[in-house]
C-alpha cells in the first residue's frame, strides 16, 4: 500500500491556504472579562488570540444559523409527501437576504 502521507500534507496545507486567503482583519472592543478567557484559552490550547477568537467566532455564527427559529406563515410554498410546507416568517429569511445582499457588495467592491 503507498504511503499517502505526503499526499494529505499537500491536501492539508491547501486547504489551509485557501482558508487563509479569506480571512479579512475585524477590530472590535470585547469585556474585560472575556478577554482574560481568550488569552487563558489561547495560552492553554496553544494558539493565538487571533486563531483561538476565530475559531470561537466561527463555531457561533454556525450554531447561531443552525438555532434560528423558523417561524410559519400562512402562504403555502410546496407541498411535501401530501403535506403543505409554509413560508417561514421568522427571521432567517431576512437574515438570509441581508448575508446575501452584503456578499454581492463586497464581490462588487
Amino acid at each position: 500500500m503507498p504511503n499517502n502521507h505526503v499526499a494529505h500534507l499537500l491536501n492539508t496545507l491547501e486547504e489551509q491556504s485557501t482558508e487563509k486567503r479569506k480571512l479579512v482583519d475585524c477590530h472590535f472592543a470585547i469585556n474585560e472579562e472575556d478577554k482574560l478567557k481568550v488569552q487563558a484559552l489561547a495560552e492553554l490550547f496553544h494558539l493565538s488570540e487571533e486563531e483561538l477568537v476565530a475559531e470561537l467566532l466561527h463555531t457561533v455564527l454556525l450554531d447561531v444559523e443552525e438555532k434560528m427559529p423558523y417561524r410559519a406563515g400562512s402562504k403555502i410554498i410546496r407541498m411535501e409527501e401530501g403535506d403543505p410546507v409554509y413560508e417561514d416568517v421568522g427571521p432567517m429569511p431576512r437574515y438570509m437576504a441581508i448575508k446575501s445582499r452584503l456578499s454581492k457588495a463586497t464581490k462588487c467592491a
